[in-house]
């Protein structure tokens, strides 16, 4: 898997909220993906997916899009929704 991504929308990233794409192919490298789901909002992005990492001990969503065997970042965000993936609970909070 090849990724690819906007240079300036990484700085921007960076500058913003302090993690870039870089951070997230590295987490993606040695922690692996949570979750990869389809975009939650699929009428306003159809073709587009989402994964979830984890990153400085906290879950972050990465909405995507796939053409071949490249996965073109668009950008990230932190969320807490997705935490219960990082205590090994379901999202009810049980075991």
């Amino acid at each position: 898997m090849k990724f690819a991504f906007d240079k300036s929308k990484n700085e921007i990233l960076r500058k913003d909220r302090g993690v870039s794409f870089y951070d997230v192919i590295e987490a993606i490298a040695e922690k692996g993906i949570l979750l990869n789901i389809e975009h939650p909002n699929r009428e306003k992005y159809p073709d587009q997916f989402m994964l979830v990492i984890e990153y400085n001990n906290y879950t972050y969503c990465v909405p995507y899009e796939r053409s071949g065997d490249t996965v073109r970042l668009i950008t990230l965000f932190p969320n807490r929704e997705y935490l219960y993936l990082l205590e090994g609970r379901n999202k009810n909070g049980k075991n």
